[in-house]
């Protein structure tokens, strides 16, 4: 039979429609129907300023908003052949890392609710609340920080700041690894993450799947070991595992909040002094960036005609990981309860996956027609 769960659902975050062809329990296949929140932010910002654009930017997840209007900004300073000043540069790489451990600890938090361990999912969001603090202290803002600007970023920070950074940091440590090892060695871990949504290097490889989703099946890919900041100024391995199940998706995004405390610190101590904004004069041009969003690569492409938008795409890593998922992840996963919660390790932004071009519905155009444009 095929058994549908959504667009609304109490164990999906956003609206969509996960189809589950089934023999009794077990699940043989799945597909995804997408459609259900277009929001058309690639045409909106077309003919507008940067200063308005990046701002929208920022709004295609509202998770991981920061990478985007980092992402965007980067790449204006490419087709600029600007770089922004390096502490600037030290001060992104602070906030990024600090949205990376939001990010993951949300994603793990709603793991464990689908598979009904709330003792962890709120432990999760407790500990979320000191990077979303943190978060706070430097920019003003918990969610839509308003903090990049082509450039630069909009305010320096002080000493202060990063003392009270790295006291919350310091707070996530303090409980972080009694958490883990409740994860680790619980009994749902033996029964309902290990061994459950497996999928491997190969399959990850033909579904494009990226972040800490591809690396907890093989894939060695961190765009940060590219990145010229984080190149050229830290200490810096992708971390990966190989056993591509529920459970490693989760612990590779536990192993990596560690890595990102480090990163911060790093960062706090070598910070250089100097400008945290330089002017910027956009031409006409075209360029691409990348940037290693907590959920995987995040792509900007964007045609300037001077301080205007003429196009832009933005590939988010949503899609891939959502559709490596449907293809692999759920194929031949036992119970129903467990799909629903290996669904749930993709770590899916449906804000992200669709947020493609307006077209006009009225001629016959259908929502699926809609995203394929893109993709």
């Amino acid at each position: 039979m095929i058994l549908p769960i959504g667009p609304i659902h109490p164990g999906l975050k956003e609206p969509l429609r996960l189809k589950l062809h089934t023999r009794g329990e077990k699940v043989l296949s799945a597909e995804i129907d997408y459609g259900y929140v277009h929001r058309g932010i690639e045409r909106i910002m077309e003919g507008k300023t940067w200063q308005k654009c990046i701002y929208l930017s920022e709004r295609v997840c509202g998770i991981c908003s920061y990478i985007h209007s980092q992402t965007f900004a980067e790449v204006i300073e490419k087709i600029s052949d600007v770089r922004a000043p390096q502490r600037a540069q030290f001060l992104r790489v602070i906030t990024n890392e600090l949205d990376r451990i939001q990010s993951h600890l949300l994603a793990n938090s709603t793991y464990f609710k689908a598979m009904e361990h709330e003792t962890l999912f709120m432990y999760m969001l407790l500990l979320r609340e000191h990077a979303m603090d943190a978060i706070e202290l430097l920019t003003g803002n918990r969610v839509n920080m308003g903090w990049n600007v082509v450039g630069g970023v909009k305010m320096d920070a002080k000493q202060t700041h990063f003392d009270q950074i790295l006291e919350k940091l310091k707070n996530i440590e303090d409980d972080f690894e009694r958490y883990v090892e409740i994860f680790q060695q619980g009994p749902m871990t033996g029964l309902r993450s290990k061994d459950v949504g497996k999928m491997t290097r190969q399959e990850a490889l033909k579904g494009r799947a990226v972040g800490p989703i591809g690396r907890a099946s093989g894939l060695k890919h961190d765009l940060r070991e590219k990145h010229h900041t984080y190149r050229d100024n830290f200490e810096f391995k992708p971390i990966w595992r190989k056993e591509g199940d529920n459970f490693a998706r989760t612990m590779n995004r536990f192993d990596e909040i560690p890595q990102s405390i480090d990163l911060i610190r790093q960062a706090i101590e070598n910070i250089p002094d100097g400008n945290i904004r330089k002017p910027v004069e956009i031409g006409s041009s075209y360029g691409e960036w990348r940037n290693e969003a907590p959920r995987g690569e995040t792509t900007y492409m964007v045609e300037t005609n001077g301080n205007l938008i003429k196009h832009i795409s933005i590939r988010t890593p949503s899609i891939m990981n959502i559709d490596s998922c449907a293809k692999y992840m759920l194929k031949d996963v036992a119970t129903i309860p467990d799909a629903v919660a290996t669904y749930a390790t993709s770590d899916p932004c449906i804000a992200c996956a669709e947020r493609v071009a307006i077209i006009d519905v009225d001629k016959g155009v259908s929502s699926k027609d809609i995203f394929n444009l893109k993709y």
